[in-house]
């Protein structure tokens, strides 16, 4: 488990406009997210293929791959990643994707935030991650014991670059790199913005407007879900990648 600093809750902070650079979950802010649940339809049942739950145990990365280690147990960090990862997961299945495709969907999700250097509008930190990438290819696909291959790269890469830049802020190259990899940039996008049920506002949660993907409604049950038993999980004493593990057991994923 993180040694989360003592300081005010990240919803008393948030409520004052002084959240810090980094910012770690806490009890009472995760009581006042299920508190405020919203009332939302429940999910189906994904039924995700052996692959992907291959892939999803994989996704609790090494500390060592993010840009700032203190970010690893932050609301950026490896819990956020790993939820992200299952969420492309099942909205890569929602899509018909193939495996290649789940996989370079899942691979994008499970790194796209690791360059990041706060918890705060860190701009930027999207086209960093994917140069990262790039110079870290078959050290990431390794890891899920995959080959990193030219197309797998560029297309993970494309929608880790763009996942932080809204769709209406693309300029005429963010435009023709996205429709070359526009499934996966989709998923990745809507997958990054399910989770934000871990975030100390109610007007930063997801949010239909700044995503492409149909299936966004229907996951937001589980979603908030994820946040919910993996964010007490860990504050229960589970190291960020157990909690979220255990919470992907319970709702069936991994």
């Amino acid at each position: 488990m993180s040694t989360t600093p003592t300081t005010a809750s990240l919803i008393d902070l948030a409520a004052r406009g002084q959240l810090p650079l980094h910012q770690y979950m806490d009890r009472a802010t995760i009581g006042w997210i299920t508190t405020n649940r919203p009332d939302l339809q429940p999910s189906p049942q994904p039924a995700l293929r052996p692959v992907a739950q291959y892939l999803l145990r994989r996704t609790g990365l090494p500390r060592d791959w993010m840009a700032e280690p203190r970010l690893y147990d932050s609301i950026h960090g490896v819990r956020h990643a790993m939820r992200t990862a299952a969420l492309a997961a099942v909205l890569a299945e929602a899509n018909g994707l193939d495996d290649a495709d789940t996989t370079t969907a899942v691979v994008a999700a499970a790194v796209h935030d690791c360059q990041r250097h706060h918890d705060k509008d860190d701009r930027g930190h999207g086209e960093r991650a994917a140069i990262w990438l790039a110079a870290n290819a078959d050290t990431v696909w390794g890891r899920f014991d995959l080959t990193a291959t030219p197309r797998r790269v560029t297309r993970a890469a494309t929608a880790i670059r763009l996942h932080d830049v809204p769709y209406g802020a693309f300029s005429p190259d963010d435009q023709a790199d996205y429709l070359r990899s526009q499934i996966i940039c989709d998923v990745v996008k809507t997958a990054d913005a399910l989770d934000r049920y871990r975030l100390p506002k109610t007007r930063w949660w997801p949010n239909a407007q700044h995503v492409k993907e149909p299936a966004f409604d229907t996951f937001r049950s589980l979603a908030f879900d994820l946040v919910s038993i993996s964010e007490k999980a860990h504050l229960a004493g589970a190291h960020s990648p157990a909690a979220v593990l255990y919470a992907l057991a319970e709702k069936e994923l991994a």
